[in-house]
């Protein structure tokens, strides 16, 4: 059976909601944070947001995978270790689920996020041997012309 996707782009003004940071998150200030839906996955394991914020300093857990690209501003990023980080304009961050870092943010940041919902180790497993017993039944472990399966 085929799959029928439809392409979908735009050029419309993103439509920020208020969405606010947990109040036992928040270290400092009164940082306000907006998030704008750009695009989410058929199967709800992954989206794409645009997510800005005012001055403040607060922890961040990270219950996904995120890889973040800084549009605006900056932020200086700290590690459980101690050790920061300053990211800024064109910087491009990966965080894995289960991570977590302090944020400042001295004015302004916007971000472009990319997050995703790791699948459980038996679906990668599951995903793996379907994988598996598809290239032994189409010609001894030969890739598809594409190389994915």
């Amino acid at each position: 059976m085929a799959v029928v996707a439809t392409i979908t782009s735009g050029a419309d003004t993103p439509q920020f909601v208020v969405s606010p940071i947990r109040a036992s998150w928040i270290l400092a200030g009164a940082p306000v944070a907006r998030v704008a839906l750009l695009s989410s996955s058929a199967d709800g394991t992954a989206s794409t947001y645009y997510w800005d914020c005012t001055a403040g300093r607060f922890n961040w857990y990270y219950h996904f995978d995120e890889t973040l690209h800084i549009l605006e501003g900056s932020v200086s990023l700290k590690a459980p270790s101690g050790s920061s980080r300053l990211a800024v304009a064109g910087d491009t961050i990966f965080f894995p689920a289960g991570s977590q870092a302090e944020w400042t943010v001295d004015k302004y940041i916007r971000k472009l996020a990319f997050c995703r919902t790791p699948l459980p180790s038996y679906v990668i497993s599951a995903r793996d041997l379907g994988r598996r017993l598809k290239r032994l039944m189409i010609g001894g472990g030969e890739q598809t012309e594409s190389g994915l399966l």
